[in-house]
């Protein structure tokens, strides 16, 4: 009886809360229901104005919205003013002036009087603007070279000359017959040649200040850009490389045809590719390439290679490589880049002698696993957090050598590295003073589910709090860097715009209100973050949503949040926000939920994050099975009424979970999965599995797709058919085995013009009707 009347209530889709009923068709309209949140915040030249991207109304988009002080209520802004207001102004410290681009052509504003020039604009448009080291010089690129504005001399000067491809020599031309005799008969001819070759000679002897031309063949060109003074430009050449191209196919269409775009690279071998980092000199004219064979352990080879015999005794060779753009001082005197292996397992940060293309190495970072962190990006061709001090001869990087992500200098001159903040937390994002004297950090010092904010003078060293309230604070600091424009947000609490001063223990003064009345009326929970220790002894974070004791229908739920390195388990607004309003509503309904921050997630250091490296299936999904167990042991669950359930990394592990551990959940939601790790892209699976030719062991253990056979208890498979990210292939392939084996426990449901992030409220109703049908159905008694 009891279990026909909560099923009754999910066909009717509404289930009672504590102030209102939650009903599925209203939360899963997202940011419908909730009250879409302000985005974009940024701060205008002069700094006495915030914008911000809002939709409060919830019409068809977002618009600008602007607040000042003295204001109640952000306003509307006119769409000249919201258009100038996102434009990415380049303004020398101190200066009235700031420079920008708007569509392809080069923008001058003088902030003092509100006035806007245009300076430059062609045919073809120009990007990468970069301030020179005098005021009034800008650096451009367009039509993939260098040109250098000069605002006192108003002059435009080209200053490199790349053209890809092979120069075509002149082949000289064979004399005739009658040319010879044309020469043997008349001196005019003879004369007027000699003339000729006269004048040729001379014009040589005369060099050219217009830069020679300079052809790069079948690679591309990439990352162009000039130092400071403009007397040198880098560039990174790399090779053209064939990969064959995922495909993907698109049914509903406009014109009825169906469609196959191409999609992605699969992870290979194929896709390592050559690279020259190249250094061009003005005053030399010519251009000449860095040797990085003498960088310390390019020659080292990952400690997997011992597990295959094809490998253990591989003869050793410099790894392939990619050397990033170089970070300048403020004269460009020095120039430091940072220099990735591709297989991920190391990176150099180097000074550079543009004038000789030598370098000193001034770190080497090096993991077995894979190079990653906060400011530390886990892809090779991604540039990490790099700088110079005031002083111009002190860099600044993140590394983390400690095991958790952390702010280093090194002086160049000294040649003394300093490690400026420590701790089992990490620094997630920095931005640097005007003056460079002060790091503005956001870390996770409270607790790795928070975003706080400190001020750290380099000379001091001691951070300074100025917002370490539980949540999260995106904060931009104004021109003066007086004030703060602070996006924040709580557990059960969307994210909104703040301002505040920046000082020691600052209070936030809210300009903007996004919640609904309809998202309101309803008492959000709080889910308790706990910690309970894994098999191996690992503290593990996981969000905990328990029902009223009377409610309580011994059951639960596991919620596997996808992406691997991510981050659920915190004290802020969910990115899983339908997930969040779901699981209230299980809760409702007497189901625990727990929301685990599993090996791999994001925000615990590196031990945590690498914690999957050659094993995805392994600790990611046995951390899930010990939270299992905690909600048994602490809180009277029965071990046999347990279901689970998540997207994309989340449905990778629910698939393991069910395939590898079969009998240990009884019921599991699969959301846009990766099936064979094989079949997934470069970036991200190279720095974890290797690649499928080196280590085909790592890709066989980690794919759900082997372990088909092992299938028990009831499975929903859930996939959008236009998934540009996990190809709605992948669950075609898994589906086929199980056809194969004669499975009958499994369902699929496929939507037709869904990708891997839904997007249509129909879409996601159904899904999640399904997914609340199967945990109704399996789970009560």
């Amino acid at each position: 009886m009891i279990k026909n009347t909560i099923i009754l209530a999910f066909l009717i889709l509404s289930i009672t809360g504590t102030s209102q009923t939650l009903k599925l068709e209203e939360i899963m309209k997202g940011e419908s229901f909730i009250g879409n949140q302000p985005t974009n915040g940024r701060w205008s030249p002069d700094g006495k104005k915030v914008y911000f991207e809002w939709n409060p109304k919830d019409e068809l988009g977002a618009s600008t919205y602007s607040w000042e002080k003295g204001f109640s209520n952000p306003v509307l802004v006119e769409p000249k003013e919201a258009v100038f207001s996102k434009f990415d102004f380049k303004i020398k410290s101190g200066s009235d002036i700031a420079y920008y681009t708007d569509k392809g052509g080069l923008y001058s504003y003088t902030i003092s009087s509100n006035s806007v020039k245009k300076l430059y604009q062609q045919n073809n448009p120009i990007s990468d603007l970069a301030l020179g080291s005098e005021p009034g010089i800008l650096f451009f690129e367009q039509n993939g070279n260098i040109f250098k504005y000069n605002s006192k001399e108003a002059t435009i000067l080209q200053i490199t000359n790349f053209t890809k491809g092979v120069k075509k020599e002149k082949t000289p031309e064979k004399d005739s017959f009658l040319k010879n005799q044309q020469k043997e008969l008349f001196q005019f001819i003879k004369d007027k040649e000699a003339k000729k070759q006269w004048n040729l000679a001379k014009n040589k002897t005369v060099k050219s200040d217009f830069a020679k031309e300079y052809f790069y063949g079948k690679d591309n060109l990439v990352s162009l850009k000039a130092s400071p003074k403009g007397n040198y430009a880098t560039f990174s050449l790399i090779e053209n490389s064939e990969v064959k191209q995922e495909k993907m196919e698109v049914f509903i269409t406009d014109d009825g045809y169906n469609q196959t775009p191409d999609t992605k690279e699969k992870v290979s071998t194929a896709n390592l590719v050559k690279t020259q980092f190249g250094i061009y000199s003005v005053a030399k004219d010519s251009v000449y390439f860095v040797n990085f064979s003498k960088l310390s352990h390019i020659q080292d080879v990952p400690e997997y290679y011992k597990t295959y015999d094809n490998l253990k005794n591989k003869e050793k060779e410099d790894k392939l490589i990619v050397a990033l753009s170089p970070v300048y001082n403020e004269d460009g005197s020095f120039a430091i880049t940072e220099i990735r292996s591709q297989d991920n397992k190391d990176r150099w940060i180097v000074s550079l002698n543009l004038e000789n293309g030598s370098f000193t190495e001034i770190d080497h970072q090096h993991d077995e696993a894979w190079i990653g962190g906060p400011g530390i990006p886990s892809y090779s061709f991604e540039p990490g957090n790099l700088g110079f001090l005031a002083d111009n001869e002190t860099v600044y990087f993140q590394s983390e050598a400690t095991g958790y992500s952390h702010l280093y200098t090194y002086n160049l001159k000294l040649k003394v590295k300093n490690q400026l903040t420590k701790g089992n937390w990490e620094v997630r994002d920095l931005t640097l003073s005007k003056d460079k004297k002060t790091f503005y950090l956001t870390t996770n010092t409270t607790h790795p589910g928070n975003r706080n904010f400190y001020k750290l003078n380099t000379a001091e060293g001691i951070p300074q709090p100025i917002l370490t309230k539980d949540g999260a604070h995106e904060v931009l600091v104004s021109p003066d860097e007086k004030t703060l424009l602070v996006r924040y947000s709580y557990k059960n609490k969307p994210w909104d715009y703040y301002v505040a001063e920046n000082k020691k223990n600052t209070v936030l003064q809210q300009i903007s209100s996004s919640p609904s009345e309809s998202f309101k009326k309803y008492q959000w929970r709080e889910p308790e973050v706990i910690t309970f220790k894994a098999g191996d002894g690992t503290p593990v974070n996981a969000r905990l949503y328990t029902p009223k004791t009377e409610n309580a229908n011994k059951a639960a739920i596991i919620f596997v949040h996808g992406a691997g390195y991510l981050q659920n388990a915190h004290n802020y607004w969910s990115n899983y926000y339908r997930e969040y309003m779901f699981h209230n509503l299980l809760t409702d309904l007497g189901y625990t939920v727990l929301d685990i921050d599993y090996r791999g997630s994001d925000g615990y250091g590196r031990d945590f994050r690498t914690g999957i490296y050659r094993f995805m299936g392994g600790k990611d999904l046995s951390d899930h099975l010990d939270g299992k167990k905690y909600l048994v042991n602490n809180l009277g669950i029965d071990p046999n009424r347990v279901g689970i359930y998540g997207g994309s990394y989340g449905g990778f592990i629910t698939l393991m979970g069910m395939l590898t551990t079969p009998g240990e959940f009884a019921s599991g939601a699969a959301l846009r999965s990766v099936t064979d790790w094989a079949h997934y892209n470069h970036g991200y699976t190279g720095n974890i599995l290797n690649f499928p030719e080196t280590d085909p062991e790592a890709y066989k253990k980690s794919s759900p797709i082997y372990y088909a056979d092992n299938l028990k208890g009831n499975l929903v498979m859930l996939h959008g058919m236009v998934d540009d990210n996990v190809e709605y292939k992948d669950i075609v392939r898994l589906s086929q085995r199980f056809i194969e084996l004669q499975k009958k426990n499994w369902t699929l449901a496929s939507f037709p013009v869904e990708a891997h992030g839904f997007k249509e409220t129909y879409s996601w109703i159904d899904e999640y009707s399904r997914i609340l049908d199967l945990f109704n159905t399996t789970l009560l008694k």
